[in-house]
């Protein structure tokens, strides 16, 4: 088997996901060059790597290299310059989610592929997690009847330790937290349901977080994960410009009597994402995303409320991993992708469609609810 040569551009952060794959027997790849604008990022990654990894902050010269894969995994407004001189280079490409800020840019990405026939994997991990991909094993299988409404809570406890401080907190960004956190969960609705959504409506806030201290103008943003840093209010140091909301509120009409709904907030004192399927025959529900968190299942008529389900179920491995146990999945599929040809469990075109929902739900809350249609993918 003829070993892979992996560039990663955007080397820190999400970047380390691309540590799977180096000197890696099984799949036959190494990680061999990493681009980063941060030299410590670099120094870090040769410690990964080791010494003879290239390195550079040119993502141009990485590519020049001709790496036989690349990773791009930097911040989201990045992704189209990237993703794009990637494919035109001929180097397939692992490519972070979201795949752009824009429907249009995710548009000018998936055109580009046809173009060029070049192979694009879009890191949508969550349909890599244990325990999502049992969910979908249980809507598949039946097992709540015909899916007609599915709801997602999503509460994130840590917003004020990095999405108010850095990059994330400026539109131009991001266009807005509802695409670019909410971005994972509306593609698994869009799983779940085995449909895409045709109009939503949505409405959100700037509640917390716009009248917090900032922080001085030459200071570098300082971020860490640190459950010590609670309530908001408490803290300081934001960024200069937050003009993204810090909740959101989406509702989701998928045509067929099927409607979906998309909560967000960046406060709340704990961090969840629960999905609840409601289906002709039953309701499924998760608390949590991890390897060891339960599915429960209702299929009997109780007309009281019930916290815990008639079954419950827990993901079909329990072994421990980054992201739910998806990340040694994921880039396994990508480099099937490549050595195979296999199709894999995210498409660019599901990815597209999860961007092209948060897009149109960030214009309608700041349109006041405006019902907003959901463009077809056009790359003619």
């Amino acid at each position: 088997m003829k070993e892979l040569s992996i560039g990663v551009i955007g080397s820190g952060g999400r970047g380390a996901v691309a540590r799977e794959l180096h000197n890696n027997e099984k799949l036959g790849t190494k990680i061999v060059a990493c681009c980063d604008k941060n030299e410590s990022t670099l120094e870090t990654n040769k410690e990964w790597y080791g010494s003879s990894v290239f390195t550079t902050t040119d993502y141009k010269k990485l590519l020049a290299l001709k790496p036989d894969a690349v990773f791009v995994c930097t911040p989201d407004f990045m992704h189209e310059e990237h993703v794009l001189a990637a494919l035109n280079a001929g180097i397939p490409v692992y490519l972070e989610k979201p795949m752009a800020i824009t429907i249009q840019g995710c548009d000018k990405i998936l055109k580009k592929v046809k173009d060029t026939g070049v192979k694009l994997f879009v890191g949508h991990n969550m349909r890599y997690m244990n325990i999502m991909q049992k969910m979908k094993q249980m809507v598949d299988k039946g097992m709540v009847g015909t899916v007609k409404s599915i709801w997602c809570r999503h509460f994130v406890s840590y917003g004020g330790d990095a999405y108010f401080r850095d990059w994330h907190s400026e539109r131009k960004n991001t266009t807005g937290l509802l695409l670019q956190k909410g971005v994972h969960d509306i593609d698994m609705i869009h799983w779940f349901s085995g449909k895409y959504t045709k109009r939503v409506s949505a409405f959100g806030a700037l509640s917390v977080y716009g009248d917090l201290p900032r922080r001085k103008s030459d200071k570098v943003p300082t971020v860490s994960f640190d459950q010590a840093n609670y309530p908001p209010s408490a803290l300081s140091g934001f960024s200069q410009v937050i003009d993204v909301e810090d909740q959101n509120a989406v509702i989701m009409d998928m045509g067929d009597g099927v409607i979906c709904s998309y909560l967000q907030c960046h406060f709340a004192p704990d961090a969840c994402r629960n999905y609840t399927i409601i289906g002709t025959e039953g309701k499924l529900e998760n608390i949590g995303d991890g390897p060891e968190d339960p599915i429960f299942l209702w299929n009997k008529r109780k007309d009281r409320y019930r916290m815990i389900g008639d079954e419950v179920f827990y993901g079909d491995s329990i072994k421990a991993g980054s992201h739910g146990g998806s990340d040694n999945n994921i880039v396994s599929d990508f480099i099937d992708m490549i050595r195979n040809n296999v199709k894999t469990i995210a498409t660019p075109e599901a990815a597209r469609m999860a961007v092209a929902v948060g897009c149109q739900a960030t214009a309608s809350l700041r349109n006041n609810g405006q019902p907003m249609d959901i463009p077809e993918i056009k790359i003619d």
